[in-house]
């Protein structure tokens, strides 16, 4: 199962970004994890990390008098290792509690993106606090950024490239130690904030100032790794049509050709649920079997298939691409190896 983390899992709304209300939350969020983490079940996280780039690239304004600034693909290795530690803190803590032996793995992730992607011709992604106009301008002027204003909420804020992720490079290496049969011995932690994006110019790996879309990014771990099941976490316990109306119609178990036609009519949000279900679509045609969307608190009863929205499929879809299958090893059943 790949468990993605994204809003209250991590930090809440009212939240001011302190250590310890990080601690706290994450706390939370590891104890239904660690209820979920049974015999038989392997288990990978990925996560979000928004408003930790936010507070560093704030960080590295102020200091900038004094300390270099870092690239941006910089700062989401920086927000990698962050969130690794403390998921890796609190989980390995809740699991000993409940007397479950693995250790947590964080492991900065590198994720390839094509160079000609249409994405770095036009930046979208928001990224960092809100400028007054005129330091914005200044921005755009000296440092070449896209800036875009928010009418709404007053201010301007930088637009970064979002490329579609391709592969994630330590994707390989993982799954080599899932078929060698230590699913039950390990939890990984990989691709935070949708992995750090790299491109390959003149036999090396650059890095590149980009944020790879996060729920795209679990969908294609999902991939790599054949997992079975990926479970997006939200603020919300599950996906729903006419959300911002009075009556909101929540979906619970769906199929899979009826939650494609809601996306594709624009029932979700581009900035919100839409990527969310976008993900869930791309995961089950490549191969997976079960799609959630639910809220942490809501995790054990959604796997058990008594909350959330549910998408499963019987026989799961061809994927995209060509598996080499080979032998199942011993201590996991069911497994698929490369050769």
């Amino acid at each position: 199962m790949l468990v993605a983390l994204g809003g209250n899992a991590i930090q809440r709304a009212q939240d001011h970004g302190t250590w310890a209300e990080a601690v706290r939350q994450m706390r939370r969020t590891t104890s239904a994890l660690a209820d979920v983490t049974v015999p038989g079940r392997e288990l990978v996280i990925t996560h979000g990390n928004g408003p930790q780039v936010g507070s560093l690239l704030r960080e590295a304004e102020l200091g900038a008098g004094e300390i270099p600034v870092p690239p941006l693909h910089v700062v989401g290795a920086e927000t990698e290792g962050q969130l690794g530690y403390l998921i890796a803190q609190e989980l390995g803590s809740a699991l000993r509690s409940q007397r479950v032996d693995r250790s947590v793995l964080p492991i900065v992730s590198r994720v390839e993106v094509s160079p000609r992607d249409p994405a770095f011709r036009t930046p979208s992604k928001p990224v960092g606090r809100f400028y007054p106009a005129g330091e914005a301008l200044s921005l755009r002027r000296r440092l070449g950024w896209t800036m875009r204003e928010d009418v709404r909420r007053g201010g301007w804020r930088r637009l970064v490239a979002s490329p579609r992720p391709l592969r994630w490079l330590e994707g390989d290496a993982v799954r080599e130690v899932l078929e060698a049969g230590f699913g039950e011995r390990f939890v990984f932690v990989v691709t935070g904030g949708g992995g750090i994006p790299v491109v390959r110019r003149r036999g090396r790996w650059e890095g590149v100032d980009a944020v790879i879309d996060k729920d795209r990014a679990a969908a294609l771990v999902g991939r790599q790794l054949e997992m079975d099941t990926l479970a997006i976490i939200t603020d919300v316990p599950g996906a729903a049509l006419d959300y911002k109306s009075s009556h909101p119609r929540w979906l619970g178990r769906v199929g899979l050709e009826e939650l494609t036609q809601y996306w594709k009519r624009g029932e979700f949000a581009e900035g919100s649920m839409g990527p969310k279900v976008e993900a869930g679509i791309r995961f089950l045609r490549d191969g997976g079997r079960v799609f959630l969307i639910t809220d942490i608190p809501s995790l054990p009863e959604a796997l058990a298939g008594r909350a959330g929205t549910r998408v499963e499929v019987s026989a799961p879809p061809t994927p995209r691409g060509t598996r080499r299958l080979g032998r199942t090893l011993p201590g996991s059943p069911g497994r698929r190896r490369l050769k």
